[in-house]
C-alpha cells in the first residue's frame, strides 16, 4: 500500500488505520513529500504494525509515488490518497482480478463522504453517475482511461515496464493508466472495492480540482494520441476510449450551454408523435438510478447501491463538471500538489486498546496470525515473484467454503466480486 502525502495531518490517521484494519494482509508505505504540518511524525506516532514512513524533499505527487514504487518489494501495489478511507474488504476485492495474468491495474469505487450541503450532494451524484458508471462502460469496452488516484491497484512489473508515474501531465493517474493500456495490459473496474474520500467544500477548491482534472486529461489524450493507430489493447484505448473522451468530455461540454438553453425553451423534442414526459414526473422505480438499473444485491457493511431519490438532483450536478473545460489553456508552468483542503470528516477504525508498542524490528506491534505467516513467507522469499500468494491474489485461509483455493493454485477471474 503506497500513500503519498503532503500536509495531510487532518485525515492521514484515519486513512492509515483503515489500511491496517483491512481483512487482507498489507504493508503500508507512507511517502511524506516535504509536509510542513507534521504528517510524517503523526503517522510514526501511531505505532501501527507494518507501517513504514519515507520522508523526502518536496517534489510533487508523481515523485512521491515513484519513491513508494521503488521502495515496494511485492508484486501487487495499491495506491491510496492520504485523504481516503478504505472499507475492510476493499483490498481483498482489488487483488482478486489479478488472478488473470492480462490484468495490469484495477480501479476501485471512490465515494464522497462529506455529502452535507448543496455542493457536497452535487459531487456525490457526479461521482456515481459521471465517474463510476463511466467506468463500467469502459470496463465492458476494455478501454479504461483512468484509475483514479484515490484507490487503485497495479502490478509492480507493469509499473516498471512503463517507467513509473510520469510528470508530463497534470493528471498523472490518467497518464499512467493510458500508458499501461498502450503497453498491452488490461485495466478493469472493481465496484465492490469501496473507498471514501473528501470532496472540495468550496467553489474555489472545486474549480482548482476540476481545472487540474480536465486540463490534465486533455494533456494525456494528446500525449497518447498514437493509440488511435495502434492495435490490440492500445487500439481499443485509442479508437474507443480516446474517441469517447473527445466526444463526451471535450466537444459535448463546449456545446452544453446551447443544449441547456434549447431544452429550457422547448422541453419537448421536435418531430411527430406525443412529447416525452418530463423526467421530474417519471415514477421512481426501485433499483434505478438516473435511468440506469444498478445491482439490487446488498453487501456486507455499506451498500454499493445509491438511493433513487438522489436522481432528482442529477441535472444540476453536471454543472460543476462542465464549466472548467471551457476555460482550459496552457499557461507554461507545471502544477505540483494541488491538494484539496481537508476537513477531517473521515474516520478510521478505532485503535485497539491493549495494542503492544511498536518495535524497530517489526515496524509495529503483533499482527494477526494470518498476516504474520503471510508476511514471514514474503520476507523470506528471494524475490517478489517467489511469493505464491501475490501471484494469484489469493491468501490461503482467507476464503471460506467449497470455493476456497489451496496455496499455489490459481483460477480465472470471473469478472465479479470473487471466485
Amino acid at each position: 500500500m503506497i500513500v503519498p502525502a503532503y500536509n495531510e495531518s487532518a485525515g492521514i490517521e484515519a486513512a492509515v488505520r483503515s489500511l491496517v484494519a483491512s481483512d487482507h494482509p498489507v504493508e503500508v508505505i507512507v511517502v511524506d513529500d516535504g509536509s510542513t504540518d507534521g504528517t510524517a511524525g503523526l503517522v510514526e506516532s501511531l505505532g501501527l504494525p507494518y507501517v513504514r514512513v519515507i520522508r523526502q524533499r518536496n517534489a510533487g505527487k508523481p515523485a512521491a509515488l515513484n519513491t513508494g514504487i521503488a521502495a515496494a518489494s511485492y508484486a501487487l501495489l495499491v495506491m491510496v490518497d492520504g485523504d481516503t478511507v478504505l472499507e475492510p474488504e476493499a483490498v481483498r476485492m482489488l487483488v482478486q482480478p489479478f488472478a488473470d495474468h492480462r490484468i495490469g491495474a484495477v480501479s476501485g469505487n471512490a465515494k464522497v463522504i462529506n455529502r452535507g450541503g448543496l455542493l457536497g450532494r452535487r459531487q456525490h451524484i457526479e461521482y456515481v453517475v459521471g465517474f463510476n458508471l463511466d467506468r463500467r462502460l469502459f470496463d465492458l469496452a476494455e478501454c479504461m482511461p483512468t484509475v483514479r488516484g484515490a484507490v487503485g491497484a497495479f502490478r509492480h512489473d507493469a509499473l516498471l515496464r512503463v517507467g513509473g508515474v510520469s510528470e508530463d501531465t497534470l493528471a498523472e493517474d490518467t497518464d499512467l493508466t493510458m500508458a499501461l493500456c498502450r503497453d498491452g495490459w488490461r485495466v478493469v473496474y472493481q465496484e465492490d472495492a469501496i473507498a471514501w474520500t473528501e470532496a472540495p467544500a468550496s467553489l474555489c477548491a472545486l474549480w482548482r480540482q476540476r481545472y487540474r482534472w480536465c486540463f490534465g486529461t486533455l494533456q494525456a489524450m494528446w500525449k497518447h494520441r498514437g493509440a488511435l493507430i495502434q492495435s490490440r489493447a492500445a487500439g481499443k484505448l485509442g479508437r474507443r476510449g480516446l474517441v469517447y473522451l473527445l466526444l463526451f468530455q471535450v466537444l459535448l461540454p463546449l456545446l452544453a450551454p446551447v443544449v441547456d438553453i434549447y431544452a429550457r425553451l422547448r422541453p419537448g423534442l421536435p418531430g411527430p408523435g406525443p412529447r416525452p414526459r418530463p423526467v421530474a414526473r417519471l415514477p421512481a422505480a426501485p433499483g434505478r438510478y438516473g435511468g440506469v438499473r444498478l445491482p439490487s444485491r446488498r453487501r456486507r457493511g455499506r451498500s454499493a447501491v445509491e438511493p433513487a431519490s438522489a436522481a432528482v438532483r442529477l441535472p444540476a450536478a453536471d454543472v460543476p463538471r462542465r464549466l472548467p473545460v471551457r476555460r482550459h489553456r496552457h499557461r507554461g508552468w507545471r502544477l505540483r500538489w494541488q491538494r484539496v483542503e481537508r476537513y477531517g470528516s473521515l474516520q478510521g477504525p478505532a485503535p485497539t486498546k491493549n495494542a503492544a508498542p511498536a518495535t524497530p524490528a517489526t515496524a509495529g506491534g503483533p499482527a494477526p496470525d494470518l498476516a504474520e505467516s503471510w508476511l514471514h513467507d514474503a520476507h523470506a522469499a528471494s524475490g517478489a515473484g517467489d511469493v505464491r500468494y501475490l501471484r494469484g491474489g489469493i491468501t490461503p485461509g482467507l476464503y471460506e467454503g467449497p470455493g476456497q483455493y489451496e496455496s499455489g493454485t490459481t483460477a480465472p477471474w470471473d469478472g465479479g466480486t470473487g471466485y
